[in-house]
């Protein structure tokens, strides 16, 4: 059995059926496609993470030709019928891009799972989600469905992040034009949990909404917040920590928006040299665990790094928007799927070696869980013949 279809096997046993008919859209089963549900998810997640970053196709008949060139292993890798460009772009304008939605989403619930014990920097009993957009920029003349401005083009890809695990728990792709506090209508608050954001999702009305659903929120505070100070709780100056207040807003909007008390908590950041002031509307955890929390937020920024620069979504295999949020959804299941192997194989090896080993050895009859014991080998074992590096 390949690598490529060993991982895909590992990732997919317990989401069997879900590119079934059943799971199609009404729209889509009608469509009389030459390629299966299958076989367009393998032959576009290889295409995205199955040839080394200099190697990347270009196009869709570079796909073709790629696979082609490996014809007798195509069946190995799961494949069962013919890739051609046609059928390939046919599927990229007309399937349904839910389709892979719902897969990927599928996807999370098992990794979600499997990385529910794991731990947090902070201690914390509760979920701790990161919420934050990307911003992907497209070419105003390739995609004009997706105006930005009045000379650019980009999607966005609004994400709620489980801190546990780095596992993407929400995902909403829109045009450029969207503004990323209006991803907040989409959210269903959980209480107990805490949702840690920037001050881009700045709006009193839609965090009291969240308040009433008895979730907490930790924001930064925008400068020109208008408040007044209720109390003022004691600090330990030596932690970084500067005032750990109770304050109620005055502003007219905002103070009717949200008609109850914050806490206002400011933060010296020794390392970086700057003040923070967070918000939040929980009064129970210590002061320098909000602000712990705050920084748990970074691992968003580097879920969003990740996916752009080892899966390809930056530059796309189509133009319209079906196709765009198509290879967006498969990458997303590409990093799913890598994570599900990881932590199925209880291996210690990162998400980009395990993918950069995938990509070396897609075509290789050898078993997936040997080549990463024999990695995590190599990476202990360290040998020293008292012999000069030649490139030193």
């Amino acid at each position: 059995m390949a690598s490529y279809h060993a991982f895909r096997q590992i990732g997919i046993r317990t989401t069997h059926g879900l590119l079934a008919p059943s799971h199609i859209p009404p729209l889509c089963t009608a469509l009389p496609f030459q390629i299966s549900h299958q076989d367009s998810f393998a032959s576009r997640s290889i295409s995205l993470h199955g040839f080394r970053a200099a190697d990347l196709p270009e196009s869709l008949r570079d796909i073709e030709t790629c696979l082609r060139a490996h014809q007798a292993k195509l069946y190995h890798l799961g494949i069962r019928g013919n890739i051609a460009k046609s059928t390939l772009a046919d599927a990229n304008e007309q399937r349904d891009c839910r389709i892979y939605m719902d897969f990927a989403m599928s996807l999370i619930q098992i990794a979600r799972k499997l990385y529910s014990s794991d731990s947090l920097e902070v201690e914390l009993e509760q979920t701790v989600y990161a919420l934050d957009t990307t911003t992907i920029d497209l070419c105003l003349s390739v995609f004009p469905w997706a105006r930005f401005r009045q000379t650019k083009a980009a999607v966005k890809m609004h994400t709620l992040l489980d801190l546990c695990g780095n596992i993407p728990t929400f995902i909403h792709i829109s045009d450029g034009k969207m503004h990323e506090v209006n991803v907040l209508d989409f959210l269903i608050p959980e209480a107990g949990s805490f949702y840690i954001m920037d001050r881009g999702f700045t709006d009193f009305a839609r965090w009291f909404i969240m308040h009433q659903a008895q979730a907490f929120f930790v924001t930064r505070a925008k400068s020109s917040l208008l408040f007044r100070r209720v109390y003022s709780h004691s600090v330990d100056k030596s932690t970084g920590l500067r005032c750990d207040q109770t304050i109620a807003l005055t502003a007219t909007k905002a103070s009717k928006d949200y008609p109850q008390h914050l806490r206002r908590i400011k933060f010296y950041d020794a390392e970086h040299d700057k003040h923070l002031v967070f918000l939040t509307n929980n009064f129970d955890l210590p002061a320098l665990t909000i602000a712990q929390l705050y920084r748990c937020r970074w691992q968003i920024e580097l879920f969003f790094k990740w996916i752009k620069q080892h899966l390809r979504i930056k530059r796309f295999y189509g133009t319209t928007e079906n196709a765009v949020k198509t290879q967006i959804w498969i990458a997303i299941s590409v990093y799913v799927l890598v994570a599900i192997v990881k932590k199925r194989l209880n291996t210690e090896t990162s998400l980009y070696t395990i993918l950069q080993i995938l990509s070396l050895t897609l075509f290789e009859k050898t078993n997936l869980d040997h080549l990463l014991k024999n990695t995590e080998m190599q990476m202990i074992t360290h040998h020293n013949n008292n012999q000069l590096n030649l490139f030193n």
